[in-house]
């Protein structure tokens, strides 16, 4: 919840602007609901995607204060984030209400952007993969080989967002190469190869280089340092170096 609608137009105007005809770097914002359908009618025609951070499993109904996927895409969103942490945790999501946002985000034509990863007590219990598993299981559930080439997943480390405390590379890689091998056994090495696998958790530009470079990060799913637009596209450039 951040930003006001003026200064959420002018933020994507302003990103549309210096990214105009660079295309090296595929990149996206999630706006709050409020301000979706003004910023999606300022990047339109643009190479920016426009996501969600959040949407209900049902198309419609009795469901007080909840957004439904057919909204988001009427309103020009091609993503949206699933099961990102704070959902999960502050707000008591669980796995399989996730995985029933995953099957209807695909059905209604949105990419979902299924957000996993541990807290810090399960990390410093020897958890990570325990857990990373059985979201990545139970958020895929039904999911078949031909819908999951539509998917991307997030591995965000709950005890990395917001402290000022991020995965190291190696820790990050390790976990994404365990994501990409659950992934090959589900649904082979062809399609686990040629997913998207991001990485989130007190990104900022100077810790970019290192995390990109890593054999199986495939982009970064940026929080607080996107908040100004410099910062953000300052970690862009670093991006599009790598």
């Amino acid at each position: 919840m951040n930003k006001s609608l003026k200064d959420g137009v002018q933020y994507a105007r302003s990103l549309k602007t210096v990214l105009d005809g660079k295309n090296e770097v595929l990149c996206g914002i999630c706006p709050p609901y409020v301000f979706l359908k003004d910023i999606c009618v300022v990047l339109e025609g643009s190479t920016i995607c426009v996501a969600a951070q959040n949407m209900h499993s049902e198309n419609c109904g009795a469901f007080t204060g909840e957004v439904a996927a057919p909204m988001l895409k009427e309103v020009g969103c091609s993503h949206v984030l699933v099961g990102h942490s704070e959902r999960r945790h502050i707000f008591g999501e669980d796995d399989f209400f996730i995985n029933g946002k995953v099957k209807k985000a695909l059905s209604c034509g949105l990419t979902p952007v299924l957000c996993v990863g541990e807290t810090l007590e399960e990390r410093e219990t020897g958890r990570t993969k325990d857990v990373v598993l059985r979201q990545l299981k139970n958020g895929l559930h039904a999911v078949n080989t031909e819908m999951v080439k539509e998917v991307v997943i997030a591995y965000e480390p709950v005890w990395a967002i917001g402290t000022g405390k991020t995965a190291s590379p190696a820790q990050a890689n390790e976990v994404h190469s365990f994501i990409r091998t659950i992934l090959s056994g589900d649904y082979g090495d062809d399609i686990a190869k040629k997913l998207s696998i991001l990485y989130g958790g007190s990104v900022k530009a100077d810790n970019t280089g290192a995390l990109i470079n890593q054999s199986e990060i495939n982009g970064l799913l940026v929080g607080g340092a996107s908040l100004e637009l410099e910062s953000f596209l300052k970690i862009i450039e670093v991006v599009a170096g790598c």
